[in-house]
């Protein structure tokens, strides 16, 4: 049984577009720390149907994404899964980083294709208060066609993957900071580390309006192709259940096209789900989001799955609830010309619930979000990515 309508579907409005009247929607940008700031607004829709409006500092642009689940979630399948656009934001950064660096040291590389396999856990029981999720080191394909020698190309990929921004996130434990509002009024959190810094409220300005574009920045594209994973179920509402122990593996596949752009083609093998094809760019005049807005995106809708998925388990009050979620990043190494590994600061994330449960119960729906959210989890671990070479 579907949960929610599906609005993604019957709004009538595009799901995914750059939007034109940014400064009249009533999101303030966060302030640049690093080089780069992104805020992600989510809000839920219907179910597990999700919308961000998600806006970079250093650009101005600001992008509207829509997320759903599949079937295993009894979503509605109408737009990526939330752990879709991490890993989606991550190839394409690694593309950024390599293609800048190659272009850096004069090292021509010739039909660069880059596979990507994330890896998650989710183990216990969501009754018992047991339940966690977790991230796995990620696996990196680069098939590429070049004259550079085995030890110059190993050294250019492997500085690349470090000068990713997203690197910050991965290398260390960097525990995420959270804010907590019920009803509009700030209360304390509980196990969840609070963020000692003022409530950011949600946008109450216009709404997102559409740029005209030529342009279909994420479609789907049929299911996944099989493909056997350690753990795991894939049927009808499997994460639903009250105790888990199983890996999922959501994966890409990125190129160049001839104009510029970056295509990734995003499989879901566990669970079981949709391919969708996303478009990604960079810079202020980007014709798709950029590598650091995916991310944020995925951070941000994976948190709020955690709120959607526990309230249906446990029969909980909550039919509204919106983050206020801000990442700030470095630059590229090689991209941004900082010459660096890529650096991070812990996520920061203001949570507005709506509901009549107690305060006690709000603090432990954030609690239990955090602890069960995969991409929180990846960002408390201490991550590698895995590099394999392929020459064609």
């Amino acid at each position: 049984m579907q949960l929610g309508d599906n609005i993604i579907a019957a709004s009538g409005q595009p799901p995914f577009f750059k939007v034109s009247n940014a400064g009249a929607v009533g999101l303030p940008a966060p302030e640049i720390r690093r080089g780069d700031a992104v805020r992600a607004m989510v809000r839920s829709l219907s179910g597990f149907q999700k919308e961000a409006l998600v806006l970079s500092a250093r650009t101005g642009t600001m992008w509207r994404l829509v997320s759903d689940e599949g079937a295993y979630l009894n979503g509605h399948d109408a737009a990526p899964c939330p752990l879709a656009f991490l890993t989606v934001g991550m190839i394409s950064s690694y593309m950024n980083e390599i293609t800048a660096l190659a272009d850096r040291e004069g090292v021509r590389l010739r039909n660069l294709r880059l596979i990507q396999n994330n890896f998650y856990t989710m183990q216990g029981s969501m009754r018992q208060r047991t339940m966690t999720g977790g991230a796995l080191p990620v696996e990196l394909e680069v098939q590429v066609e070049t004259d550079a020698d085995d030890a110059k190309l190993s050294g250019l990929l492997s500085n690349a993957i470090h000068a990713s921004p997203l690197n910050g996130l991965m290398r260390g434990k960097l525990p995420s900071l959270f804010t907590l509002s019920k009803n509009g009024q700030q209360i304390h959190t509980g196990e969840a580390q609070a963020l000692d810094a003022p409530v950011v409220g949600l946008p109450d300005g216009a709404e997102p309006e559409a740029e005209n574009t030529d342009l279909t920045l994420v479609a789907r594209e049929g299911m996944s192709p099989g493909k056997s994973v350690a753990k795991g179920t894939a049927g009808a509402a499997s994460s639903l259940t009250d105790h888990q122990d199983r890996t999922l593996n959501p994966a890409a596949i990125c190129t160049l096209r001839e104009d510029g752009l970056k295509e990734i083609e995003q499989h879901l093998y566990s669970p079981h789900g949709s391919i969708f094809r996303f478009l990604s760019d960079e810079g202020k005049d980007a014709r798709a989001p950029d590598a650091v807005s995916y991310i944020s995106a995925g951070i941000a809708f994976c948190f709020m799955t955690q709120f959607g998925r526990m309230a249906s388990m446990e029969k909980l009050d909550l039919p509204k609830y919106a983050i206020v979620q801000d990442t700030h990043f470095s630059l590229g190494g090689a991209s941004g010309g900082t010459g660096k590994a890529g650096e991070a600061n812990p996520v920061e994330t203001h949570v507005h619930l709506t509901t009549d449960e107690s305060d006690d119960i709000a603090r432990d729906m954030l609690d239990v979000s955090e602890k069960t959210c995969f991409l929180h989890a990846f960002c408390r671990t201490d991550l590698k990515t895995k590099l394999k070479v392929t020459r064609i």
